[in-house]
């Protein structure tokens, strides 16, 4: 058998009296308290504890519009991971038929996933949305985040930008600088370009500036769609080279090799690099070390291959993880920032001894070479979700108010039986 995933019973089914609860006649009391009072389909179903990954294949990986069903060997795969990081269920759920007038190719029609979406939604307890392209996925995202009353979550939006600023909080503090001191020049306006600078923005940053493959985006320019717009700076800089002369950070989510050594030696006296293209970053390693030999500097990549990896499996599972357990209804900007936070804080603490081991060579002390937690870092589980999941009840989109102190131990009691 073939796939990544199947399902799994959490409840025996081995005798009369257990085919009566589970099936008829036992089923209709669950039915009818559904029917009474809507709430109660969290606590006699798997709602709670079930995210829907949902792709139409339009952007899948690096490698384009491939359509649903190529979509699902990557939608299994974020299932696994939901399940091994998050303990969160979750199964694939590809949509076709999502193209504007019905055609097997062409641009996505946002009102038929946001449909779909909600036809499916009474089963779950979160959407996460995947691999649906720009700018057909801000539109959807934004559409179901108002209209659900269940987390909806994009993870190319949302998941690189959660963690691109946790790395951003620790290069400020190495760099003895507050977030609203830094200069930031990004390249990238996708859907991760956008919400990465949101999330800056969010936290703090203010002076960001943004280029896509034409160019810097300007005020002046007039082929800029509404969520580049927003995003738009006043100034006479027209190239990514030339505005990144003096910057403190450049955070890439673009594509290969757009920047050299040279570019790399004209920002700030201590530079931070986030080339996170995949596979080949817009700078790379080797040739920041040679160019900045001697200068003190951070590199940050997509890749597991070196230090500092921008990895969304650090974010997504645990963002549904607190979200769920507080029966959400959101995933707003406010549980994003904690679990930045979150993130940001456990790359201050010291590295457990089963972290270490898993990378051998790799120095695991907080500083250039390590701004950002390892994904096998079992702690993540508790911080990270414990930090949503507060921030969702701060911020009144938590439907359960749970004693957090409570939720903690429960959270480290849950840890200590899980195998990642």
């Amino acid at each position: 058998m073939g796939g990544k995933v199947s399902v799994r019973l959490p409840k025996p089914l081995k005798t009369k009296n257990d085919l009566c609860l589970a099936y008829t006649p036992g089923v209709a009391h669950a039915v009818k308290a559904i029917a009474a009072e809507r709430a109660a389909v969290y606590d006699c179903t798997a709602k709670g504890n079930l995210v829907a990954v949902v792709s139409d294949g339009t952007a899948i990986l690096g490698l384009g519009d491939l359509g649903a069903a190529a979509s699902i060997p990557v939608m299994e795969g974020k299932a696994v991971l939901f399940k091994s990081f998050g303990d969160v269920d979750a199964w694939p759920v590809p949509l076709d038929g999502m193209r504007i007038g019905g055609a097997s190719t062409g641009k996505t029609d946002p009102k038929r996933v946001i449909d779909a979406v909600k036809a499916i939604a009474p089963q779950y307890g979160g959407i996460n949305l995947e691999d649906i392209a720009s700018p057909a996925c801000f539109e959807i995202e934004d559409t179901l985040d108002r209209e659900l009353d269940i987390p909806v979550f994009h993870d190319d939006q949302w998941g690189t930008a959660v963690i691109a600023l946790a790395g951003v909080m620790n290069y400020a503090l190495l760099a003895g600088k507050g977030l609203g001191e830094l200069k930031v020049v990004m390249n990238g306006a996708g859907a991760a370009g956008i919400r990465i600078c949101e999330m800056l923005k969010s936290a703090g940053v203010v002076d960001v500036t943004m280029c896509d493959s034409k160019g810097v985006i300007r005020s002046d320019r007039t082929d800029l769609n509404d969520f580049k717009r927003r995003h738009a700076v006043d100034t006479k800089l027209k190239t990514l080279k030339e505005a990144i002369a003096g910057a403190d950070v450049f955070i890439g989510v673009s594509a290969a090799n757009v920047l050299d050594g040279e570019d790399v030696k004209k920002m700030g006296a201590f530079p931070a690099i986030f080339a996170m293209a995949n596979p080949d970053p817009e700078i790379a390693p080797e040739a920041v070390a040679a160019a900045l030999a001697g200068r003190r500097y951070i590199m940050v990549t997509g890749r597991s291959d070196y230090p500092n990896q921008i990895n969304n499996v650090l974010g997504f599972p645990y963002l549904f993880r607190g979200a769920l357990d507080v029966r959400a209804t959101t995933i707003n900007k406010e549980m994003k920032v904690a679990a930045a936070n979150a993130l940001a804080a456990l790359a201050r603490e010291k590295a457990t001894d089963e972290v270490v081991s898993l990378y051998p060579g790799e120095r695991l002390e907080f500083g250039e070479g390590y701004i950002i937690p390892k994904p096998f870092d079992r702690r993540l589980f508790v911080e990270v979700s414990h930090a949503v999941a507060a921030a969702a009840v701060e911020t009144g989109v938590a439907r359960s108010r749970l004693d957090m102190a409570a939720y903690r131990k429960a959270l480290e009691a849950r840890n200590a039986l899980r195998s990642i």
